[in-house]
């Protein structure tokens, strides 16, 4: 395994085994990295909501087929900013869209800059082989005090490409090609529903990977 320089990437772009919507431009390519720019899409996790008995804690249940009430969804325009409150925990989506091809996996980093100004971008991550769309990224305000303000379009994390010994046939995840709200909606599958009913055992012994 090996990672791309900006020579192999843009060799890969030409041939459209790469692509980023929008496209990219200069401030964000480098020796051997790309940065990724926020996008206008955030969704702020809800921490109450009222019922019948009154003003109820919300308790976040990823499997819930009715996940995303559990968030409010901040689609912002072109001019405007986010102000990120102190120790708040927000996921964006990035600017681009990208698609990643089936002899390649991407891995994510943050942006030391963004470290920097008190901002935490809570991953490493793995864009699998053959992804297409954008990304969901979670971002933190580490300060106790300070309101950080981040704008749509500023370069936040960065992605590394590297080559696989052999291609692969690419894991179809919930964001590909999908609208980003639409995949971050829990589809139900056999999985969830035995993890919700605590059938770990079921789970393991009736999908053993087989080689």
């Amino acid at each position: 395994m090996s990672v791309l320089t900006i020579e192999q990437i843009k060799e890969r772009l030409a041939n459209n085994e790469i692509s980023f919507s929008p496209k990219l431009d200069t401030f964000q390519v480098h020796a051997h990295s790309i940065d990724l720019r926020l996008g206008y899409t955030f969704l702020i996790p809800k921490v109450w909501q009222m019922t019948k008995k009154g003003r109820e804690a919300l308790i976040l249940d990823h499997f819930s087929d009715n996940k995303m009430n559990y968030f409010d969804i901040i689609e912002l325009e072109e001019g405007q900013y986010f102000d990120l409150l102190p120790r708040e925990y927000v996921t964006v989506s990035t600017l681009e869209s990208m698609k990643v091809p089936d002899d390649l996996m991407a891995v994510l980093y943050p942006r030391s800059s963004t470290n920097r100004k008190g901002l935490s971008v809570d991953l490493t991550g793995i864009i699998d082989a053959g992804y297409e769309g954008q990304l969901m990224i979670p971002i933190r305000n580490n300060t106790t005090s300070q309101t950080i303000r981040v704008y749509p379009g500023e370069r936040f994390c960065q992605v590394v490409f590297e080559t696989l010994e052999n291609k692969v046939v690419p894991r179809k995840s919930k964001y590909h090609k999908k609208d980003i709200i639409e995949g971050y909606i829990s589809e139900k599958t056999k999985e969830t529903e035995l993890l919700q009913e605590g059938k770990t055992g079921d789970l393991k012994k009736d999908n053993e990977f087989e080689f």
